[in-house]
């Protein structure tokens, strides 16, 4: 009688094989020089390089000067291998948090700073829980990096923020000395108030739970608030646009146009005086480049 079951060797061969199959892919450490920077995929666990950064001239980002020398001051002394803080950019919407971020990014880059071998990393909101294994990649290379996270908060329930934390703090191995930490958010504590009142009314100690929650932004070094803007601010913002761009219009009917078009929308801020920018190249038949 043949026996065409297949031998004890066979078969433990084809087991490893499938478990090799379901097993996660090894982390494999992307070219840095390939790219300034690169946005971090949780789900393929690797970095996906991006050709062109969306971002505009740190010339160009007025009515935040203070903030703006802060934050370039703290990533210059990063890229020189000097200490240097985890930064909170906190605030109203739309002046310029994620701008600054990669302007000053860029800027770096230009004057070479240490080396011009300084990365941004983009990390999603939905991410944060992979932070762990996003320091394990970045611990050894030779480069340094801005970990970029945009509009960071978190739901009530979210205890994503735990790992927020953990890598801030460090863990037992410590934040890599590699790797800065700068987030965006329009809240300053990063968690909604009812949050923390739930906290309160449901702990055995209240102010430890609300102390708890709150002290996520204290690991952020370096706070840097960001307050709605004045008109002359606003306009501000619309000369310097204009003269970089050279779009030609009237002083006064840029300014008349540019106050009805932050009328119609409620609001100042550098997003809307940008988007007042690209109606008036458009009307003009300019190209922003």
């Amino acid at each position: 009688m043949t026996d065409q079951t297949p031998d004890k060797h066979e078969l433990l061969a084809r087991i490893a094989a499938a478990l090799e199959r379901l097993a996660p892919p090894a982390l494999t450490a992307p070219d840095f020089d390939a790219a300034e920077a690169f946005v971090w995929s949780a789900s393929q666990q690797r970095l996906n390089p991006v050709k062109k950064v969306n971002r505009v001239d740190l010339a160009l980002l007025r009515g935040v000067d203070r903030v703006r020398d802060l934050l370039a001051e703290n990533t210059e002394r990063f890229a020189k291998g000097l200490p240097a803080n985890n930064a909170l950019l906190w605030g109203a919407r739309g002046m310029g948090k994620s701008s600054l971020v990669k302007a000053v990014h860029a800027d770096i880059l230009q004057r070479k700073i240490g080396g011009a071998r300084l990365r941004l990393i983009e990390i999603h909101r939905e991410d944060i829980d992979s932070l762990p294994v996003l320091m394990g990649m970045l611990r050894d290379a030779p480069f340094s990096f801005l970990v970029f996270c945009d509009d960071l908060s978190f739901d009530s329930g979210d205890t994503s923020y735990k790992s927020l934390k953990a890598a801030l703090d460090g863990g037992v191995e410590g934040r890599p000395d590699n790797v800065l930490l700068y987030a965006t958010s329009n809240r300053r504590h990063l968690l909604p108030r009812d949050m923390m009142e739930n906290e309160r009314s449901t702990a055995i100690n209240p102010s430890e739970a609300v102390e708890e929650k709150v002290s996520l932004s204290d690991r952020f070094g370096l706070w840097l608030g960001f307050h709605k803007c004045s008109q002359d601010e606003y306009l501000e913002m619309i000369r310097a646009y204009a003269d970089y761009f050279k779009l030609s219009c009237p002083e006064e009917e840029l300014r008349s146009q540019a106050l009805e078009w932050a009328t119609t929308r409620g609001a100042r801020s550098g997003r809307v005086a940008w988007q007042f920018i690209q109606d008036l190249a458009g009307r003009l038949g300019k190209r922003l480049d």
